[in-house]
């Protein structure tokens, strides 16, 4: 679990990085879903963008995302889910002390 502290520090970090995962009319799919995992392993912090055509709503979409993941949710502001999951190889960033 992340504290706010940490979130506060994620949040900031992740100004300068772009979407690069739409959710739109289909939803969330598999194949989706090991491409997140694949980014989030290379990343760790990754922007995912739900378009207005996507059928669920944009909290539904985030939760179903954090579950199939295992990723923390750091924060849905608009159509943007910010997604946070430590490397297991090679973590690049390192989470304030509590």
């Amino acid at each position: 679990m992340l504290t706010n502290k940490q979130k506060r520090f994620l949040r900031s970090e992740s100004h300068a990085i772009q979407p690069i995962f739409q959710v739109g009319k289909g939803g969330v799919n598999e194949n989706m879903l090991v491409q997140l995992n694949e980014a989030l392993e290379a990343r760790e912090l990754i922007k995912v963008s739900v378009l207005q055509n996507c059928m669920e709503d944009k909290d539904a979409v985030a939760e179903e995302v954090v579950n199939a993941t295992h990723a923390y949710l750091v924060q849905v502001i608009g159509n943007i889910i910010i997604l946070y999951k430590p490397s297991k190889e090679k973590s690049k960033i390192v989470l304030p002390r509590t």
